[in-house]
């Protein structure tokens, strides 16, 4: 089985820091995409849940991209937010992205590393 990284020179994270990970690794037809924060070019981005969950979202489908995926590929979604009063919100915007055929999904809530309000990281898949 043949594994490719998508982003293996890492990326650039709040203050600039180096961050050590691949974007994404492929791997027998599926994609990990890493948590995605609602971050550009190393910066939070200010918002409300709904702008940040949007992001967070718009960050993964860009990777997925490059990676030749799509929203139609997704299979599991692990979502963490830093607030239970932000499950409603969050779920109207997956919903807009993921309409009528969701994929499976863990929600949770906890502090997050970076001072934003949302993560979520990816899995798709693909026959190879």
């Amino acid at each position: 089985m043949m594994i490719q990284r998508f982003g293996a020179e890492g990326g650039t994270g709040t203050g600039g820091q180096h961050l050590p990970f691949s974007s994404a690794v492929e791997a027998g037809g599926f994609l990990y995409v890493s948590g995605q924060t609602p971050m550009r070019d190393g910066e939070v981005v200010e918002g409300g849940i709904v702008e940040q969950s949007q992001l967070a979202i718009d960050n993964c489908f860009a990777i997925m991209d490059k990676a030749g995926y799509s929203a139609a590929d997704v299979i599991h979604v692990t979502v963490i937010l830093t607030d239970a009063r932000y499950f409603q919100s969050f779920n109207k915007v997956f919903k807009e992205n993921f309409g009528d055929h969701p994929p499976a999904r863990i929600c949770s809530v906890c502090d997050l590393v970076v001072d934003c309000k949302v993560e979520v990281g990816i899995v798709c898949y693909k026959s190879p």
